[in-house]
């Protein structure tokens, strides 16, 4: 099967590290134009150096802070003005760890403005451009938790199974248009944010971080983590013409651990 994304355009959000610059650099490879996306202006600029151009791509990008959507919403919309959004693709960094019992409500007020808002704000901004070009790929990066909820990250089970359900419930307003709506639910992946899950494991055990990650890699059958590169390969699949007749799923890339079907 040839993923060619020639011809599309692409926007990346949270596309200066991990899986989303991984999927930014992979769908600039398939032939697609992208803008980056995220908060931090000098790894915006690092980033868009290091994507591949050779079908003569003028990738671009705009900074934006997830955690005020109506700068996301001001962003969003000049950026739509002159071009068409083929593929948006979702991702946000989660929210902190912790019992959801000790979570703070703004915590939960937080982490909904940021994934869920703002998706809902971008989403808003792109589609009618999918819907003329008689093509849409919305796919949203979540976590393995909307069907097995993890330990120690509460508010963010909460708030992925939130997304998960609206990403759902869009699925089946926008299929109509030739627009589908998918869900990458990634397992335990070689991130910062996986640094962060690993040291809270590590000090909820008594272990150290390494008998934390490799007990870790022992719930996974496949004994690793994985590498964003390899969620990335889940998403352009997804994004591209093959994928026409996938819509409104949530499809983990864990190695197996999501015991669940």
């Amino acid at each position: 099967m040839n993923i060619d994304l020639t011809n599309k355009n692409a926007l990346v959000c949270g596309s200066t590290a991990g899986i989303g610059k991984a999927t930014a650099k992979l769908f600039a490879k398939l032939g697609a134009t992208v803008t980056l996306v995220a908060r931090d202006e000098a790894k915006l600029k690092e980033t868009l150096i290091e994507l591949p151009h050779e079908q003569g791509q003028k990738h671009n990008y705009f900074v934006a802070d997830f955690s005020k959507p109506e700068e996301v919403k001001e962003k969003v919309g000049i950026a739509v003005e002159n071009k068409i959004f083929h593929i948006l693709l979702n991702n946000t960094g989660g929210p902190k760890g912790g019992p959801i019992f000790s979570a703070e409500t703004d915590e939960f007020t937080r982490a909904f403005s940021q994934h869920l808002v703002c998706n809902q704000i971008l989403v808003q901004a792109v589609v009618p451009g999918m819907k003329k070009a008689d093509y849409g790929r919305i796919i949203n990066i979540i976590s393995t938790s909307v069907k097995q909820p993890i330990d120690g990250l509460g508010v963010s089970n909460t708030i992925r199974g939130a997304v998960a359900n609206w990403s759902k419930t869009l699925a089946n307003e926008l299929g109509p248009f030739g627009i589908t709506v998918n869900n990458v639910l990634p397992g335990f992946t070689a991130t910062d944010r996986l640094k962060d899950i690993v040291a809270g494991a590590s000090k909820r055990f008594d272990k150290t971080e390494e008998e934390a990650a490799t007990f870790m890699k022992s719930l996974v059958p496949a004994r690793r983590f994985a590498q964003p590169g390899e969620i990335a390969n889940a998403v352009a699949f997804l994004a591209s013409e093959a994928a026409s007749y996938i819509n409104g799923i949530n499809l983990p890339v864990d190695g197996g651990r999501t015991k669940s079907l």
